[in-house]
């Protein structure tokens, strides 16, 4: 038993000598390599869906998309159809169909495309995103005035309303609309692959084509159009889902640190001789002896140079 323990003691004792003198590594470098899925996730907003639940004048429809080019940034657009009926009331009766002034319904199609930005930073295996991003956007569509009344500050013959002009629709149709976007957003991983989105947008107008004797009041895409303001307001929420193509390995990025500069040893030159001793410029005669010493301590001597 005795033999059994005295080899496990010096066994012991060899690993922790070689354990000793292996040096330790303060600065370990990470070479973890972390594989990132690549690829195309696409979906629908949920918004345009429950709004045309919801609503009898309104439809709509909108698919989203992004391609992820870098670790932070990606590649987006949004394709949708609208069509929404608007009235616009003046008279005493605001709420009611018979106190518009007049109703319209704007329809058509629209493409937005651009470029995210990921603000936020994942831990290892996530793909949330904090994001913004900017969009070009351009719509086609059509405006249709259904009916109309006619103006009228006299109101003798009609106090409670406006007397009707025309029941016959006005189509206009050929209508665009370009506009530039500012988007800010989130984009969470719900379960593997499938994110919930949700995003906020202000666009504003760069080109705007009215028709004849009407005014653009509603473009698909950029939503309401204020008089005297080209800026808009518009939102989504997403659900969508990511198909990897590929897995691209995002290297841990190596810090550059400065080496710091060894002390300078003072080790004699040319320029900086030594002061404390001789050197081949100093005369003959001015090298100290064991004489001159001796007479400069004033230290007699005898005969026997003691």
């Amino acid at each position: 038993m005795s033999r059994y323990c005295i080899s496990l003691f010096f066994i012991l004792g060899c690993a922790s000598g070689y354990a000793q003198d292996r040096p330790i590594d303060l600065n370990r470098k990470d070479t973890v390599v972390r594989n990132q899925p690549y690829g195309l996730r696409a979906g629908i907003d949920m918004s345009r869906i429950l709004v045309s639940f919801l609503e009898d004048n309104y439809t709509g429809l909108e698919i989203v998309g992004d391609y992820r080019l870098t670790h932070k940034l990606y590649v987006a657009a949004e394709l949708g159809n609208e069509k929404k009926t608007i009235g616009v009331g003046l008279g005493n009766e605001v709420e009611s169909v018979e106190g518009e002034l007049y109703n319209f319904t704007a329809a058509g199609s629209y493409l937005k495309a651009g470029i995210d930005y990921n603000t936020y930073g994942n831990w290892y295996g996530e793909q949330n995103m904090i994001f913004i991003g900017g969009r070009f956007a351009y719509s086609t569509f059509s405006q249709t005035v259904n009916d109309y009344k006619i103006f009228d500050t006299d109101r003798y013959w009609n106090p409670d309303d406006f007397g009707f002009g025309s029941k016959q629709e006005l189509e206009f149709k050929g209508l665009h609309a370009a506009w530039l976007e500012f988007v800010v957003g989130i984009k969470a991983e719900m379960v593997k692959n499938l994110y919930f989105g949700a995003s906020v947008r202000l666009g504003i107008l760069v080109s705007n084509k009215d028709p004849e004797n009407f005014q653009n009041q509603f473009i698909p895409g950029f939503n309401k159009v204020t008089e005297g303001s080209k800026f808009g307001v518009g939102y989504n929420y997403s659900i969508t889902y990511l198909i990897p193509l590929y897995k691209k390995a995002n290297a841990p990025k190596e810090k550059k640190k400065e080496e710091a500069a060894p002390p300078a040893e003072d080790v004699p030159s040319d320029e900086n001789p030594i002061e404390d001793g001789p050197n081949d410029e100093t005369p003959i005669d001015q090298i100290p002896s064991d004489e001159n010493l001796n007479d400069a301590d004033g230290v007699p001597k005898n005969d026997n140079g003691i």
